[in-house]
């Protein structure tokens, strides 16, 4: 192994944050107001030199860093690609992130990326072909890894587990941890039928190290994740939910698309932190 995964130790909590937009640079970092820290797109800075990076060593002084990348398909059945890897690492080290996530999914095969975020059947073969890989990327990366749950529109005949225990199962065999996307899991059960609080109750919260919020569409027939809308009343209901299950948990909103100005994002921050204090008050 090229680096060995450190002892678990835990990760900081930093608060209520935004994904990073190229939108929001200049008010950013002009007026960061209730904003605590900022989760960039990996892939958006994989570069050996440039704006990008200048721009992100200017957030760097000022904000908590996460990494969030779209491209590691830990569940596909490609390798393991060395050189994305490589440049990963060489970002960590560059910006010394709280720390990395990616999604738990598959994005390509016999090198087609398909630019979507693909589910996995919850089979105990695919179980133990994602912890094996999880496990070698902790080890080239030298630190334990997030995975979020994606949304999902069509299941497995296969599937021998349900998506939360699969979820549970990698962080737990795999020693990594999770990136809970709430308005994903409300997607999810609502197009295939299951309850939430169902999928909330099955998850170690010794492993939910985050928190994404965002806002999807009804469909034709199903609930589409979007994220490029404000966070629906049912997501924040959802949401409350899951701060009384596990507590403090580092939350950010997302938006990926009709980018509204931050002033907007910041009143949507402002509910989350609400709604979470309101919580933590009453438990007090």
């Amino acid at each position: 192994m090229e680096n060995a995964v450190p002892a678990s130790r835990p990760l900081p909590y930093l608060g209520f944050g935004l994904g990073l937009r190229v939108d929001h640079y200049e008010a950013l970092l002009e007026e960061p107001g209730n904003v605590e820290w900022l989760e960039i797109v990996s892939e958006n800075y994989l570069v050996p030199g440039g704006r990008p990076l200048r721009w992100l060593e200017r957030f760097r002084e000022r904000f908590p860093l996460v990494m969030h990348g779209v491209s590691l398909s830990i569940g596909g059945t490609d390798p393991l690609d060395p050189a994305y890897l490589d440049q990963l690492a060489a970002l960590a080290r560059h910006v010394q992130p709280a720390w990395i996530s990616d999604h738990l999914c598959w994005t390509g095969v016999d090198g087609v990326n398909l630019h979507d975020l693909m589910p996995l059947p919850y089979t105990e073969e695919a179980l133990g072909h994602v912890v094996d890989r999880v496990h070698r990327v902790q080890d080239r990366l030298g630190r334990r890894i997030l995975l979020e749950n994606v949304s999902s529109y069509i299941s497995f005949a296969q599937s021998q587990l349900t998506e939360w225990e699969f979820l549970a199962a990698v962080a737990e065999r795999a020693d990594c941890l999770i990136l809970l996307d709430i308005n994903n899991v409300y997607v999810s059960a609502h197009n295939h039928g299951f309850r939430a609080l169902d999928y909330l109750d099955g998850l170690p919260p010794s492993r939910v190290q985050q928190f994404h919020l965002a806002g999807h569409e009804q469909g034709d027939a199903l609930l589409i994740d979007t994220h490029d809308a404000p966070v629906g009343d049912a997501v924040w209901h959802l949401y409350v939910e899951a701060v009384r299950r596990f507590g403090r948990v580092s939350t950010m909103i997302e938006r990926d698309d009709h980018i509204p100005p931050l002033a907007t994002l910041r009143a949507e921050l402002d509910h989350a932190r609400a709604l979470a204090h309101a919580l933590w008050q009453e438990a007090a």
